[in-house]
């Protein structure tokens, strides 16, 4: 038998056992008369102890009857009400099967009164309550499931299954759903249970004779449940929760279920699920059920449709229940009626159902806990979530004291003022005060959910000059296809356009979100978004007025929106090892699936892309912050992606012979500074240890092994996929360039590096560092680089080189202008080859521009006032080119890049006027140019 653990009652014993010195409230009798009945058959019960019998019985015709029947039983009770509660849980569990539905009856009724005298009395608080009933509840369907079992097991109906297999249900699991499930059951509750039995325990060819045993064993549970009988009934018991239940069996098989789910299941059962719980029978099969239907609970991405589909939910429970009208408190449904329970639950799970997918923590299902976890993670603003709590646990004391009147499943305030006078004296409240605060809290309720739902609508559009043509055709767009799109987006035009209205340019920017929107390929999901979060639209705004270009990826991207909300978008930068580690989780969690993994790489870029864009643009984080970021990322990419394409490759081919190989980024990955639009610089170097062939099913030499894993990678790296590709790749920075092979070995690598290695491959090197692969090779790698930086070199012959290469980068391609910030005289390339070569003939293994520039200083061959207008050139060049990769434009002028353009780029360059910032980039480039063609023209004083 399963051991019931009693989660309510075992949180009590750390306080005092004795029930009359915990009273904190009593109820006073609205029939004094039927509470005197009670302490005459009572005279054991004494002080505050025979007021809470008094004025209880004198309010609840139910409560009475069953402290008359009980009172043998609970004048000992209070002396320790967990251990009482706790006796009566062990002892069911020695029951006889024929004894079964009798003592579960009797034992309803004294859970049922110690639990309603502990909660009048503030005894105990709303969830050890709820707590104590949902521990009931789980022990009785257990204790009557596995009763209905083990019969049919001894009458040999169930195939396979002997005595020893009653302990697990024969394979068979009551789900328990709402209340039950999230251990919250009230105080008349039904419960709702689906039932289902592991197919697989059995051979396929019993299945039909096995489903109609679990079927019988169904209906035999929820008759020891749910039937009336002389001894009262313990839990009127809903099976209608199963899947399709108007032509299903009350039992299904768990595959059945599952393929239900996968292809039929809607939203309010995705809502349902939240809750879920094993509670009865096989838990361990139910747990493994349940985690099955996590891609059906819980999607990867952002669900903001869930809160149509629930808000269209709520309205139909309204209109069908007849609720939907104004808050009068006679007659009103504190559960459905407006401003209810219902509106709570549905509040917090469709925020669970938006982000749980992504975020585990956020799966929790109990509702108070639940709504504190989304205000944790900011999804719900910390004191909505406090003040939700609060009247939700306000709301479902007034329920229980609904109930407990009469032990009707109603959840109806009385329409009658006698009625509302006998809950109020329940309370132990003043009738007014109680009646004011009821009406004050579900006003509250449902302004606080309402506005979340439904945000206002119909409000007039405020009339800009804009251009009515392009927003006429905003409806023949591919997003707009279906009536739900035009539906919502016609709830966001409006504060779409007010917010356009007060841009500097307001038609500049209706035409840049013209091209969003003509690029959408859907909009339910993205206009649910901005519904459901009108901050965004401003983040659209802005985006679309000031970076075109990340308005078009986003029009095709537009999941990234859900990187803005999704709880860590504004956390510290973690760092590339946090990054990879990320990642690598993100591959692993999609199995076995090469190209779903390449995808999911792909998907989890952009998002981080997007964050350091909007971070740059708002001005959270700095250019040269941006340019780490993005190499952090980069380098996460190629760190979690080169053992995914390792292992691929070896399923074929074998494990990597010798040692392995190491990734080198070159150039701006190597210095770890990169833009929005930076292909990368890499080169694979290996090592076969001496090995000359791999061993697998198709076995490759060590070199042709290597050469087509490394086209692997690269493969990898820029394939189009769904999600478009993840960088280019340019791989002629390798020994002999083009001419050489894709791979190389470490032996090749250093032979070259010390024997042929022209100058501008050995300046390329000051810039190179090891981002992938095989740890050991990484290391012996970088070795060798700083030892080989440190040999001294013919520093007359870098100076000769380095001229020549300006001459031929300049013959080669010409500036496109002012605005062209990395090639030209003085410009970003012409500063990185000064930094190199300063690097390289100061035997420094540094890899920055400013450490290199720090170094010619060190050696003399800049002086520090050199070396400080170098490095203020290349700060503002730098800067205006990681601003024009993320505008995506070469010509910075202002009718180019438009106003939010422009404002982007003088705030970050901390300009006045465009002209200024012109006029400074041409005389900062040439001052540049000047300090380079003197020091190429004399050389270092190193050692003097």
């Amino acid at each position: 038998m399963r051991e019931i653990i009693d989660h309510s009652l075992r949180d009590l014993h750390f306080r005092a056992m004795d029930f009359q010195s915990r009273i904190t409230r009593l109820p006073t009798a609205f029939d004094p008369e039927r509470g005197d009945d009670v302490l005459v058959e009572l005279p054991q019960l004494t002080g505050d102890i025979a007021k809470l019998a008094h004025g209880v019985a004198g309010c609840s015709p139910y409560l009475k009857s069953l402290m008359r029947k009980e009172k043998d039983w609970l004048p000992a009770a209070f002396d320790d009400p967990e251990k009482a509660l706790s006796t009566v849980f062990h002892d069911l569990k020695e029951v006889a099967p024929d004894r079964l539905a009798d003592e579960l009856r009797r034992g309803k009724r004294r859970v049922a009164l110690m639990t309603a005298l502990a909660d009048l009395a503030g005894v105990w608080e709303l969830e050890q309550v709820t707590g104590a009933l949902t521990d009931f509840a789980d022990l009785a369907s257990d204790l009557a499931l596995k009763a209905a079992i083990a019969n049919e097991i001894r009458r040999k109906k169930l195939p396979g299954q002997t005595e020893d297999d009653v302990a697990t249900a024969g394979g068979m699991v009551s789900i328990a759903m709402g209340k039950m499930g999230a251990h919250e059951l009230n105080y008349s509750s039904d419960i709702d249970l689906i039932c289902l039995f592991d197919e697989t325990r059995f051979d396929p060819a019993d299945f039909f004779e096995v489903r109609a045993s679990f079927i019988r064993a169904t209906r035999k549970m929820a008759a020891v449940l749910n039937d009336l009988t002389g001894e009262g009934y313990v839990f009127r018991t809903d099976l209608r929760l199963r899947p399709d239940p108007s032509v299903t069996p009350v039992c299904l098989a768990m595959e059945a279920a599952e393929r239900y789910y996968e292809s039929l299941g809607r939203t309010w059962e995705r809502a349902a699920y939240i809750k879920a719980r094993p509670s009865a029978g096989d838990l361990e099969a139910g747990a493994r059920f349940l985690k099955t239907l996590t891609p059906f609970v819980w999607r990867k991405h952002l669900d903001f449709t869930a809160i149509q589909d629930a808000h269209d939910m709520r309205l139909r429970i309204r209109e069908h229940k007849g609720l939907g009208g104004d808050i009068t408190l006679e007659g009103h449904n504190m559960k459905l009626g407006r401003g209810g329970i219902r509106e709570i639950e549905f509040f917090t799970q469709t925020r669970q159902l938006i982000s749980g997918g992504r975020d585990p923590y956020l799966r929790d299902n109990r509702t108070v806990p639940a709504l504190h976890k989304l205000a944790e993670k900011g999804w719900v603003p910390g004191d909505v979530a406090q003040t939700l709590a609060g009247h939700y646990r306000a709301h479902r004391e007034v329920e229980h004291r609904i109930q407990m009147i009469n032990d009707a499943q109603t959840h109806d305030l009385p329409k009658s003022e006698d009625g509302m006078q006998r809950i109020a004296c329940l309370m132990g409240r003043d009738l007014g005060e109680m009646r004011k605060d009821i009406t004050d809290r579900l006003t509250e309720v449902h302004d606080l959910t309402e506005g979340f739902f439904a945000p206002e609508t119909g409000k007039s559009e405020e009339k800009h000059a804009f251009d009515e043509d392009i927003i006429a055709r905003w409806k023949t767009y591919p997003a707009m296809r279906s009536e739900r799109a035009v539906k919502l987006f016609n709830r966001v035009k409006p504060d779409l356009l007010r917010r356009l209205g007060e841009t500097a340019h307001p038609n500049q920017a209706l035409v840049a979100l013209d091209g969003f929107l003509a690029g959408l390929p859907a909009g339910v999901q993205l206009f649910s978004l901005f519904d459901a979060n009108p901050q965004l639209i401003d983040l659209l705004v802005d985006i679309v007025g000031t970076a075109p270009a990340l308005a078009r990826h986003l029009s095709r991207n537009s999941s990234v929106f859900d990187a803005v909300i999704g709880g860590s978008f504004f956390t510290p930068w973690p760092s590339s090892e946090g990054l990879c580690e990320e990642l690598s989780t993100v591959l692993s969690n999609e199995g076995d699936d090469y190209e779903r993994k390449l995808d999911a790489s792909r998907r989890w870029a952009k998002e981080w892309h997007f964050r350091v864009g909007v971070h740059h643009l708002r001005g959270l984080i700095s250019a040269q912050e941006a340019g780490e970021h993005y190499a952090d990322i980069a380098e996460a990419c190629l760190a979690a992606l080169w053992p995914v394409v390792v292992a691929k490759f070896s399923e074929k081919h074998g494990p990597p012979p010798g040692k392995g190989a190491a990734v080198l980024g070159m150039g701006s990955l190597g210095a770890r500074r990169l833009n929005a639009s930076s292909d990368l610089d890499l080169i694979v170097i290996y090592d076969a240890d001496g090995v000359d062939a791999s061993d697998g099913r198709r076995p490759l030499a060590s070199r042709a092994y290597y050469a087509r894993l490394t086209q692997a990678m690269v493969t990898a790296m820029t394939a189009q996929m769904a999600q478009g590709r993840l960088y280019e790749v340019d791989m002629r920075l390798r020994p002999s360039g083009t001419q050489g092979p894709v791979a190389t070995s470490l032996t090749s690598f250093k032979d070259y590096q010390k024997n042929e290695a022209w100058t501008w491959e050995h300046l390329a090197l000051t810039r190179a560092r090891p981002v992938a692969g095989d740890h050991g090779v990484m290391t012996e790698i970088e070795t060798f680089r700083k030892d080989l930086l440190k040999e001294n070199r013919d520093d007359a012959k870098i100076r000769t080189d380095v001229q020549e290469m300006r001459e031929r980068i300049s013959a080669a391609k010409a500036s496109s202008g002012p605005w062209d910030a990395k090639i030209g005289r003085g410009r970003l390339q012409d500063i990185e080859l000064a930094s190199q070569a300063a690097t390289l003939m100061s035997g420094s293994s540094k890899r920055t521009v400013v450490e290199g520039i720090e170094a010619g200083v060190a050696i003399d061959w800049f002086d520090a006032a050199e070396g400080h207008a170098l490095d203020a050139t290349y700060a503002l060049l730098w800067k205006v080119q990681v601003v024009s990769k993320l505008l995506n434009e070469q010509n910075l002028s202002e009718s180019i890049i438009g106003v939010g353009g422009a404002a982007f780029l003088l705030r970050e360059t901390g300009m006045e006027t465009l002209d200024e910032l012109e006029q400074s980039l041409t005389s900062h480039a040439e001052r540049a140019a000047q300090i380079i063609e003197a020091a190429l023209l004399r050389a270092p004083q190193k050692g003097i």
